[in-house]
């Protein structure tokens, strides 16, 4: 029986998930975090144990040969030749990759090129992918993009009102990302629903440190909430979400903080959002315990935070002409009962209404209730199964 692995490369991490195929059978996980830092982490999870070791581990390379050591250590695999696959996540594929692709030196090289859409996160995507195949350079190696799900939109919606060449010649365009997770859940909510995925319009809420709003229509993407880059959209745990371009020039003439491009970047990606306006954090969860004192910043940013979310589910009810669903999935979308509430309570008016005893903690599926006529779902996201998916599906 075959084994993939599905991997998700960070700048200093590296996240992965080991499956037997073609069962989907969770082996084992883990997280290699602080890579090129002293004291870096790596986590197994396995048979109900996790074990943790504290080591230094300088790069990428390193990271991968441990975590492959430590699955033969813990007797997971008997030799690294039972995995025959491994499924790299890729944020930004371009215009140049419509669906998941075996990673050839061509693949590669435009993974890398690409770091100008996802600066972030290429750069590390291509990491990971560079540090297996100097390993394990003969299995099948697929990169799964986050923006091939999105590159159904029509025109309409992926194209910017600048002039043409910035499009032709630069390539400035939507491109969207967290297609792999919107993807899954879309397929998800329509066997909750019981209704083929080609019937349903859909409204998928990834929300997590990062957000996305998707309009899947027929089970394709037909408009999305991030833009060029992972900053468009919703306001996030560090990001600004959509503002007045006019703020940057602005801002340039009149304080010393925007005087580069890197500047702009550092502060609209690293010190914006929910961080910025609540003083406190990033994390949804202090935000929470700040609502809990009367903290003045924290509600505010929960508040700012609900608010463009109801504004970007608005506009996709009406770009579908109406929902079936509103499915809400990762780490807030899945656990914040606070933030599922106050969106919803929102838009009532299009029907959308929540169960109180169905919206808790841990909640999964339909938490709608009976007499809603937009049905709100509650689905954990699984990418790393989908990219497992891919791999079995491209392999040789």
């Amino acid at each position: 029986m075959s084994k993939t692995i599905a991997i998700n490369a960070g700048s200093s991490s590296l996240k992965w998930q080991l499956y037997q195929m073609p069962e989907e059978k969770v082996l084992a996980k883990g997280l290699i975090e602080r890579i090129g830092l002293p004291d870096s982490i790596s986590t197994v999870k396995f048979d109900g144990r996790s074990e943790k070791q504290v080591l230094d581990i300088p790069d990428h390379t390193l990271a991968v040969k441990i975590l492959l050591d430590d699955l033969i250590r813990f007797d997971i695999i008997q030799s690294y030749d039972e995995i025959t696959g491994v499924g790299h996540r890729v944020v930004a594929g371009g215009e140049y990759f419509k669906e998941s692709a075996i990673i050839d030196e061509e693949a590669l090289e435009q993974i890398q090129e690409l770091s100008l859409l996802a600066p972030l996160h290429n750069p590390a995507n291509a990491d990971g992918i560079r540090a297996f195949k100097e390993i394990l350079p003969e299995i099948t190696s697929v990169a799964v993009f986050d923006t091939s799900f999105h590159t159904t939109m029509p025109e309409k919606a992926y194209r910017y009102p600048l002039p043409t060449k910035y499009y032709t010649e630069n390539k400035v365009r939507k491109y969207g990302a967290h297609g792999t997770s919107h993807k899954y859940v879309a397929e998800e909510a329509a066997k909750v629903l019981g209704r083929p995925l080609e019937e349903l319009n859909i409204i998928t809420c990834h929300i997590g440190n990062g957000v996305s709003i998707t309009a899947v229509k027929h089970g394709q993407s037909v408009d999305t909430s991030m833009g060029f880059t992972p900053l468009g959209g919703v306001m996030m745990g560090t990001r600004t979400g959509d503002v007045d371009p006019a703020i940057i020039p602005y801002l340039m003439e009149h304080t010393d903080d925007f005087k580069h491009a890197e500047d702009i970047s550092r502060i609209f990606n690293r010190e914006s959002g929910i961080l910025a306006v609540s003083g406190r954090s990033s994390d949804m969860r202090d935000i929470e315990a700040g609502i809990d004192e009367n903290d003045h910043s924290s509600i505010l940013a929960h508040q700012m935070f609900v608010d463009r979310i109801q504004k970007y589910i608005g506009q996709y009810l009406a770009v579908l002409n109406g929902a079936d669903a509103i499915v809400f999935t990762a780490g807030i979308g899945e656990n914040s009962v606070l933030v599922r509430e106050d969106v919803i309570s929102g838009i009532s008016w299009f029907g959308c209404e929540l169960d109180p005893e169905k919206n808790v903690r841990g909640a999964e599926g339909d938490i709608s209730t009976p007499d809603a006529k937009v049905r709100v779902l509650v689905i954990p996201t699984d990418e790393e199964l989908v990219i497992a998916r891919d791999v079995e599906r491209l392999k040789k």
